[in-house]
């Protein structure tokens, strides 16, 4: 099967031009100007931006949290992802303290093959580091692929290892050729203020906000650069939400340093103001929380200084039903925010339409740099000849408005209701096949494939 995509306005992360693209089987073959190409299948693209699939590197889907599980499970989540421009997620495997690594991978397994839409890959999330963790790092990124290892400095007793465990995983890590990514809060200090708030009464949304203040994240940013600094290994900080924690990282430029940081489009967007609404804060409870105002306009010099690498969703959505788990008490409040179908739109809409951004950062973000710092370039994120043909064809003019009565998460509010976008996802290809034409689906569930991806580089 062949198709060629003409007229678009071709844009990537270095360039921008209006051309051709020629797809033969799942890659790319050729891209250029007025290709004179025989096709299977042609597609106008006049008018219309066409720009590689959007990569999340941040998704929970069907994950056990608070004794419920996220509402969107591979199927749902990876479709919902299609429909938005997203081609490819990174999920989070979750050890459970005293099992295996090859334990939790095995359950997450059972879960997703077989029942994606769009291709994904893992992060595993190593809660117990001793001596049988460390024998696995190397098996997890030789045999299955999977190059970056989460860990916490927050949630004692479920997910958090310790500042010892935490070097003794870096080092093996950097010797095996993967990354450490990280959770930085200060996990001590919320649970004490969760705890004084409680025990005052103050039991709303706000006090989920108020139980993590910015230094408990800026603290924490800034410690676990100095654990990185002292091992070498390649690090990456999670949803950094705020100005405090962004110095942190810049400080260590100072040094010579590169810690990779991720945002997401929430943290650009929506600020703590929301957490005054009673019961409706609960919407927006996640961990970190949103921030102020000021932590926005860091955020979004950020991107453009090169400090951010990445924006991503933390995608981890709840029903109103299970939210409401914590409708008396804040810290029962299932931690999460739906958005894997709102990235790309909202990040075109409110940063390159603004001029916050320009349209080849916005490629670069979304993109070309989740592929590249991840292992997977130059296969996935590029429109280039031998890429996987995975891309997004984009009216950049046409206007709508977001809304839980038309999104396809399997979550019955929308954190952007109402939210007036520029910009639509009209067309979507994934590995040389039309997965999404004008809201219609045109793959079958366990089309998309597992990714093993390669060891990790320092320097994007």
């Amino acid at each position: 099967m062949s198709i060629l995509i003409k007229n678009g306005r071709i844009l990537t992360a270095d360039s921008d031009f209006h051309g051709d693209l020629f797809i033969k089987g799942e890659t790319i073959h050729s891209v250029g100007t007025q290709l004179d190409v025989q096709a299977d299948q042609t597609i106008d693209a006049s008018g219309m931006v066409v720009f590689p699939g959007g990569i999340d590197p941040h998704v929970h889907l069907d994950m056990p949290f608070m004794g419920t599980f996220s509402s969107d499970n591979y199927e749902t989540g990876t479709l919902a992802a299609l429909h938005g421009g997203t081609t490819m997620v990174i999920d989070f495997v979750l050890q459970t303290q005293g099992k295996s690594l090859y334990h939790a991978l095995e359950s997450w397994q059972g879960r997703s093959n077989g029942n994606c839409y769009g291709d994904y890959s893992f992060h595993m999330a190593v809660t117990d580091f001793n001596e049988n963790t460390k024998k696995e790092i190397s098996q997890m990124v030789e045999k299955e692929g999977i190059t970056s290892f989460k860990t916490f400095m927050a949630y004692k007793g479920a997910l958090m290892i310790d500042d010892g465990q935490m070097v003794d995983l870096m080092q093996e890590v950097k010797r095996q050729g993967g990354m450490v990514t990280v959770h930085a809060t200060n996990g001590d200090m919320i649970d004490k203020l969760i705890a004084k708030h409680r025990a005052e009464g103050k039991l709303s949304p706000l006090y989920h906000w108020l139980s993590q203040p910015e230094i408990t994240e800026a603290e924490a940013s800034g410690r676990f650069a100095d654990m990185a600094f002292y091992t070498g290994v390649p690090a990456y900080i999670v949803h950094l939400t705020c100005e405090g924690a962004l110095n942190a990282v810049r400080e260590a430029t100072y040094r010579n340093q590169k810690v990779f940081v991720e945002t997401c489009i929430q943290y650009l967007l929506l600020d703590a103001s929301l957490y005054e609404q009673d019961p409706d804060g609960a919407k927006w409870v996640m961990s970190p929380p949103l921030r102020q105002k000021k932590d926005q306009e860091a955020l979004w010099a950020g991107l453009n200084q090169g400090l951010i690498q990445i924006v991503a969703t933390d995608h981890c959505p709840f029903k109103w039903e299970q939210k409401m788990m914590g409708r008396t008490d804040f810290s029962k409040i299932p931690n999460g925010h739906p958005a894997i179908e709102n990235r790309m739109e909202l990040l075109w809409s409110e940063g390159v339409e603004t001029g916050k951004i320009s349209a080849n950062k916005y490629v670069e973000v979304t993109s070309t740099n989740p592929a590249k710092i991840f292992g997977m370039y130059p296969k996935k994120g590029s429109l280039a000849p031998g890429s996987d043909a995975d891309l997004v064809i984009f009216d950049p003019n046409e206007r709508h408005t977001l809304s839980a009565a038309t999104h396809h998460m399997t979550v019955d509010y929308s954190a952007y209701e109402g939210w007036q976008v520029t910009g639509k996802c009209k067309t979507v290809l994934l590995r040389g096949k039309v997965a999404i034409d004008d809201g219609e689906v045109k793959i079958g569930k366990g089309y998309g494939e597992f990714v093993k991806r390669g060891k990790v580089g320092k320097v994007v």
